[in-house]
């Protein structure tokens, strides 16, 4: 049987121009990425020109942190972690989470079921998502689109593990409502 090579990063000679703080080598980086990370940051803050200040940042944090980048899986994975880090220090820093006891009574905690969400827009969906309060938005983001775990959640935002399920269960109730109230229930 035949081994496959396994197919080189196609970004190991921008990087290594980067690393060599070639200006080219970091712009054409910046046109690479910037495109598929900027939706990233517009999903954690919910606002287009906060999300390009973290953009912004997520690329200062990109190139000083390179040097670290080893080469284990997708770069771009790895880019977007820095970028989902970035947006999420912002969120720390504008303590997202305070508000949302608030918003507990707002939202009714039951499930609906028939919802059409498969037959929405992408667009649409995702500018729902947007609408979220800032908290639900967040939890919801890590949990449903990134993958990540309640625990690794909870760290990231330092809260309780059973805070980060809370979070996500009322930022899944208040999808279901807003959907509901804008007819895409069943």
């Amino acid at each position: 049987m035949e081994q496959r090579k396994p197919t080189p990063d196609p970004y190991m000679s921008i990087i290594d121009g980067c690393l060599k703080n070639d200006r080219r080598a970091q712009k054409t980086m910046y046109d690479k990425l910037s495109s598929r990370m900027y939706p990233v940051c517009v999903r954690y803050v919910g606002d287009r020109e906060l999300a390009k200040d973290i953009l912004h940042d997520g690329f200062i944090t990109l190139f000083s942190k390179l040097r670290t980048y080893r080469g284990n899986g997708s770069f771009e994975g790895w880019a977007r972690k820095i970028f989902i880090n970035t947006a999420l220090m912002q969120l720390r820093r504008d303590d997202i989470l305070k508000f949302s006891q608030e918003l507990d009574s707002a939202v009714s905690m039951h499930s609906t079921t028939g919802l059409a969400i498969e037959n929405m827009e992408t667009k649409t969906l995702l500018n729902i998502i947007m609408s979220m309060p800032a908290g639900y938005r967040t939890v919801f983001n890590m949990y449903a689109i990134e993958g990540y775990s309640h625990s690794e959640i909870a760290k990231a935002l330092g809260i309780t593990e059973s805070g980060a399920r809370s979070q996500f269960s009322r930022a899944r109730a208040w999808l279901q409502e807003k959907l509901k109230s804008e007819n895409y229930g069943r």
